[in-house]
């Protein structure tokens, strides 16, 4: 079987969704058919060890500056070193490197563009900026359908060029019930409290004013303690808001963890009130570890929850729907069929092989479309009248 060399390039590698991908698409990936290696500009994080140990080679091209020739010209250097059949950018930044440093490298790798995180509120000049990289693209891969027919309305680019690709994720081994109780008592949860998670970034965009005026809207008595894992600008802001929603014993900052999966497991709920989403990292996880989850029905959040069968979807920026789905999780019998519907959904349709495969088959899509278009440039009289 013949192997191409493939690079997977994103701008920074801090832990996030799309971090979270990259890792599980380069684990999925398989290796008879491909040479998979990852490249990156900024923001080392575990991430970038976990790609190591699974014997993917990682290149840390240092980006100083918004416009570093240094940069860019360190980059050419590397796609021509090793000479890469196909470059898959997971960021718009990753894709304008990519674009710019193909012609500096005397190489012609194929780039496979991305769609992730399905932001409506981005400026004009992203727009732009993104038509002019799709036009130098051989596909688009989205990570949900409503993601890939914004972004194709956008940037009038065809229909035909996205593909849409759920991401993948492990299915963890459940914990002992013992266990979950040492780790909801490690973080501080009152005993006889319902136990909310939220995880992600502390940004504008997940909408965390939404949370805290929905716990302050629920009657002590009903009120869950909720923690959130991660960091971000609007840390400051929400812990403002939940002084002066006088609800600061509810809400706890756990700031960014590696272990967030299995706080999923010792939670008995995740919240992600987002004012807009891709197709969530932290959905989907919670969903594998067996952890309920309560998200606004925005992006591919739809996608990935059948309401009332696989998690809960509210109204976005409904504080009054919000509590009352936090409310409703105290049945227990409602928590256990929530979490066992959205288990096995992930178990039949979102593993990190189904995410290599479906990813696959794009990459093999585009080679030989390109090598058709090379053979008929080659002889260009084939098939015609003589």
């Amino acid at each position: 079987m013949r192997r191409d060399r493939l690079l997977v390039v994103i701008d920074g590698m801090e832990v996030g969704g799309s971090q979270r991908q990259v890792q599980q698409l380069l684990k999925g990936l398989d290796r008879q058919r491909w040479e998979p290696e990852l490249a990156y500009f900024r923001s080392d994080s575990f991430l970038v060890d976990a790609i190591r140990r699974d014997g993917i080679p990682v290149h840390f091209v240092p980006k100083r500056r918004r416009v570093d020739l240094r940069f860019l010209f360190a980059f050419a250097r590397l796609l021509r070193r090793r000479d890469y059949a196909l470059i898959h950018a997971f960021s718009l930044t990753a894709e304008l490197a990519s674009v710019l440093a193909r012609p500096l490298s005397g190489r012609q790798p194929l780039l496979v563009a991305s769609e992730r995180s399905f932001a409506l509120d981005r400026p004009a000049w992203f727009w732009w900026l993104k038509r002019l990289v799709l036009g130098r693209s051989a596909a688009v891969i989205a990570n949900s359908s409503a993601g890939a027919t914004a972004t194709a309305r956008r940037t009038r680019m065809p229909d035909a060029m996205f593909a849409t690709v759920a991401n993948g994720v492990d299915v963890p081994t459940p914990i002992a019930a013992g266990e979950r109780e040492r780790m909801r008592r490690s973080i501080g949860v009152p005993a006889g409290r319902l136990f909310g998670l939220f995880v992600g970034r502390l940004v504008p965009v997940k909408n965390l004013p939404c949370l805290v005026r929905a716990l302050a809207a629920l009657a002590p008595a009903q009120r869950p303690w909720v923690a959130l894992v991660g960091e971000g600008p609007a840390q400051s802001s929400t812990r403002q808001l939940a002084h002066d929603q006088d609800i600061t014993d509810d809400l706890s900052f756990l700031g960014e963890r590696n272990d967030a999966t299995r706080l999923m497991q010792a939670a008995d709920f995740l919240v992600l009130p987002s004012h807009f989403e891709g197709l969530s990292n932290a959905v989907l996880e919670a969903m594998a570890a067996g952890c309920p989850v309560i998200a606004s029905a925005v992006g591919g959040s739809p996608e990935l929850i059948d309401n009332g069968r696989t998690g809960m979807l509210f109204r976005s920026d409904d504080v009054n729907a919000l509590a009352s789905a936090m409310a409703h999780m105290a049945d227990p019998a409602l928590r256990f069929r929530l979490a066992h519907g959205a288990r096995q959904h992930v178990e039949q349709h979102h593993t990190g092989a189904a995410l290599g495969a479906a990813t696959a088959a794009v990459y093999d899509r585009c080679l030989r479309a390109s090598q058709s278009s090379s053979q008929l440039i080659a002889h260009p009289t084939r098939g015609s009248a003589k």
